[in-house]
């Protein structure tokens, strides 16, 4: 009897575990973010516009917390991190960067990997790599090979946003680059900068979120 009891209880647990499981799954397809498409250009050509901001404010359900944004085809600014771009194509990138530098804990990340020539333009000038220390984000999707440093806005810098939503007027850092897309797939990308103030060491909350510091690039 001992035995079918404990049978009976290993069972329970299972279930128990389970349906925890299958409610988390389902609470996150719930709550994922919209897809956002970058807007064509040309025949296989398209431009992805986004921004960072220190706090996203009343633009995401975690005010204080840093995020991405994206600027759909209408000019609106959407929380989303989940892109989607066109395969077998050059996507045009640019990031407005309004957040300070927090510092990069690997230097191999201040190098730009992965895009069209190797390069980035920060404010129009063509760089290969950034100071570790002035880094304030990072746009990498590892699975292609894509790492591009974001220079952070000077301490010094005046006009400076502190919580979304972030206009052009003030302080920022404008970082353009292209990448070619392969194949069709979905790709998670993520910022390594430990930028999640308020968490340990920097990382966790807005760090492992879908919809603020990671998402997917969509590629179909």
């Amino acid at each position: 009897m001992g035995s079918l009891w404990a049978r009976i209880s290993v069972v329970g647990i299972v279930v128990v575990v389970a349906a925890g499981l299958i409610t988390l799954y389902v609470a996150n397809l719930v709550t994922e973010p919209p897809t956002v498409a970058a807007i064509p250009t040309a025949a296989h050509e398209a431009q992805l516009t986004l921004k960072t901001e220190a706090a996203v404010g009343t633009q995401g359900e975690e005010a204080p917390w840093v995020s991405y944004l994206i600027k759909d085809a209408e000019g609106r600014w959407i929380h989303s991190t989940i892109y989607k771009v066109p395969a077998h194509a050059l996507v045009h990138v640019t990031v407005y960067q309004f957040d300070g530098d927090s510092g990069l804990r690997n230097p191999f990340l201040s190098q730009v990997q992965g895009t069209v020539g190797g390069t980035m333009l920060v404010d129009g000038k063509s760089m290969k790599t950034i100071p570790p220390e002035e880094a304030s984000h990072t746009f990498a999707v590892p699975q292609i090979g894509l790492i591009v440093p974001l220079k952070g806005v000077p301490e010094e810098a005046e006009n400076q946003c502190e919580e979304g939503p972030c206009s052009l007027k003030q302080a920022h850092e404008t970082i353009t680059f292209t990448i070619r897309t392969g194949k069709p797939g979905r790709y998670r990308w993520q910022c390594f900068v430990p930028c999640a103030a308020g968490f340990l060491a920097g990382f966790g909350g807005a760090m492992q979120t879908i919809g603020y510091m990671d998402g997917f690039l969509e590629v179909v």
